[in-house]
């Protein structure tokens, strides 16, 4: 249905635009029954709206805006009441809380509320992050996790009469940016005001639990901010100590204590409620609260599904990410629980349930790190068990945060470490959190010199074949970074209809795999563009179009052999969903020609900002097999 067909189910007309004085520190019976009035319609309308992207399958994230409603009240009306004092945004580096940047863009009329039905939706303009310039209302990109302090940072500084909030979490705050951010905050006395929602709540776990001597007020009161901690939920509270942090010159830390997702029977104080409400629990608490309308909205919510059928792989799906974990789990099996705990350690960036190290973390516990989200320290730590030979470091993150890392990789690759670093989510697939997510960068990771030491960038075609790379590449020396999707990739079959990476296949570091063969021309592809190109080629051919398929594994080696063979063809084309600048396509092109190799040549990857939605990702981009064809089609002339 169409935003013009829908009537978004509870009344945000209800919402009371309330001013207030940050002088009276002291609300009045009617300001705090009018805050309440709106932290209460605000919160039922994030269950409402991010329980649609539940029912969609594409996610969200509820817990985190749910939380801070209180605070962002607050701020909305003290904006309101001095728009002259504040820069009047609502700054987060919990992107993730997106749900409060877009409710707050209805509120404000820049948007129909309609639209938050489609939260998350492919081409709704609501991704996973908020981005600046795509969507009406919003005012700020957030990036990733732990990003947007040092940039508020600079806002102060170009607004030096006026006060900025920046809201973040305990989770957040584990970021090393954040500490840098803290120390040039006070070296500078800027009037940055911190909204921290420190609910001992993330991805993997409780951080009470797994960084015991973290404290978010200690930390940040070591760094000479000024602390005002105090209970999120007591509205009379938070609002003087928000009232108490704006009046106090330099930086300023209000922390808000609170279990994760308050008042919400089945998620209060759990780490499920980082992430999307299920239906059950949504409808559960919308009937409790008498919103029918809203029950029978979601109740309604069908998933887009994708119907088409790729040709050349197996209905048989395989969660690559996953699939790491039960490789290394297997090779580890090998070992003596005395051998294993001298030997390797796996450490967590609170991502383990998302890359596959959570089979490590339950099958061998004792070597096991649950770290933190401090992705540059934890593989620098990895590297560093790994510096000896014999011992084997292992670190698993999203690709996009391998960004964050290149210094790091740097450090290892000097030390000689000895590095298997699986990152996950790489690419554009099932990635409805959009554009700063993408995982489209991984190519960095190959940053060394022609003789310096050994880095090896793999990236599986299917289940099978990630099984046996990791199997082959395990006890090898040097950097090893291992590439997997978000989404399940099907078996890639060969000719027969029988498993390519099945049965006795060994995997060999280096060497590009003949897919298909063809007289026309090859396309290189490697992970999950594989089966799309092949299903292009098989559909080619039935045009009468014999175009070969070539699979490279190994991203950053040439395979001498295999290039010579298809620079004598008619045309190359890499299809791949890295980013166009900077993934394979702008490498092997250069590798033909110094090779003498001169067939047309081509290349298609991520080459614009995300759509948000699932699948829907590729053929955006036109790397889905339609737009592998036509590509095809205009190379063959």
């Amino acid at each position: 249905m169409t935003v013009a067909q829908v009537r978004f189910p509870i009344n945000l007309d209800a919402y009371k635009r309330i001013t207030l004085d940050a002088s009276n520190p002291t609300l009045t019976d009617e300001q705090r029954e009018a805050l309440r009035a709106n932290i209460q319609l605000c919160r039922d309308a994030i269950v409402f709206f991010t329980a649609t992207g539940a029912a969609r399958g594409v996610g969200g994230h509820t817990g985190g805006p749910y939380d801070t409603v209180p605070e962002v009240m607050i701020l909305d009306a003290l904006f309101r009441g001095a728009a002259d004092k504040f820069v009047p945004i609502f700054f987060d580096e919990a992107g993730h809380r997106v749900a409060t940047q877009y409710l707050m863009a209805v509120l404000n009329g820049d948007m129909p509320a309609e639209q938050l039905t489609r939260y998350r939706e492919a081409h709704a303009k609501l991704p996973g992050h908020p981005e600046l310039g795509l969507t009406p209302g919003v005012k700020f990109s957030s990036g990733r996790l732990g990003h947007m302090w040092p940039y508020v940072n600079g806002v102060a500084m170009a607004h030096p009469g006026k006060v900025v909030f920046c809201l973040g979490s305990d989770g957040s705050q584990q970021e090393g940016n954040d500490a840098e951010a803290a120390r040039l905050a006070v070296g500078q006395g800027l009037n940055v005001k911190l909204i921290l929602d420190d609910n001992d709540v993330t991805i993997a776990g409780h951080p009470s639990n797994y960084l015991p001597g973290f404290s978010v007020a200690k930390t940040l009161a070591g760094h000479g901010l000024t602390i005002l901690e105090g209970d999120g939920e007591d509205i009379d509270d938070l609002y003087r100590r928000i009232c108490e942090a704006i009046n106090t010159d330099g930086p300023v830390a209000v922390v808000n204590k609170r279990p994760m997702c308050v008042g919400i029977e089945g998620l209060e104080g759990s780490t499920h409620g980082h992430d999307v409400i299920s239906v059950k629990l949504a409808l559960q608490y919308l009937e409790s609260r008498g919103l029918t309308d809203a029950v029978d909205f979601l109740k309604n919510v069908v998933a887009p599904k994708n119907d088409y059928t790729f040709i050349g792989s197996s209905d048989k799906l395989g969660s690559n990410r996953n699939v790491f974990g039960d490789a290394v789990v297997s090779v580890l099996s090998k070992f003596t629980p005395e051998e294993r705990k001298e030997k390797v350690v796996c450490i967590d960036s609170d991502l383990e349930g998302s890359c596959g190290l959570k089979k490590i973390h339950d099958a061998y516990p004792e070597i096991f790190v649950a770290a933190g989200i401090m992705e540059r320290g934890n593989i620098s730590a990895a590297a560093g068990f790994g510096m000896e030979e014999g011992k084997q470091g292992i670190m698993g993150t999203f690709s996009a945060f391998l960004e964050m890392c290149i210094s790091e990789i740097t450090m290892a690759r000097l030390n000689y470490s000895n590095l298997l670093c699986h990152f996950s989510h790489s690419g554009i697939d099932d990635m409805a959190d959009n554009t700063c997510h993408f995982g489209l960068n991984n190519m960095f990771a190959d940053n060394g010199l022609d003789d310096g030491y050994e880095t090896r960038l793999y990236f599986p075609a299917d289940a099978n074949q990630m099984t046996a790379c990791v199997e082959s590449v395990f006890f090898d020396r040097g950097l090893r970074f291992i590439f997997s999707t978000r989404s399940k990739v099907p078996m890639i079959l060969d000719g027969n209809g029988n498993e390519l990476f099945g049965g006795d296949y060994k995997f060999v570091s280096g060497k590009d795999e003949v897919i298909r063969e063809g007289s026309a021309g090859y396309i290189i592809s490697f992970g999950d563009t594989l089966y799309r190109s092949l299903d292009a080629v098989e559909r080619l051919k039935q045009e009468g179009i014999d175009v070969g398929l070539i699979n490279k594994p190994t991203l950053n080696v040439v395979d001498e052999e295999m290039l010579a063979k298809v620079g004598k063809a008619p045309f190359v084309l890499v299809v791949e969903s890295f980013n166009r600048r900077t993934g394979l396509g702008s490498r092997l092109g250069s590798w033909l020609l110094e090779r003498g190799l001169t067939p047309k040549y081509g290349y298609l990857g991520v080459h614009q900002e995300g759509c948000g939605g699932l699948w829907e990702q590729f053929p955006y981009q036109g790397i889905d097999p339609s737009g592998i064809m036509a590509k095809v089609k205009e190379l063959v002339g």
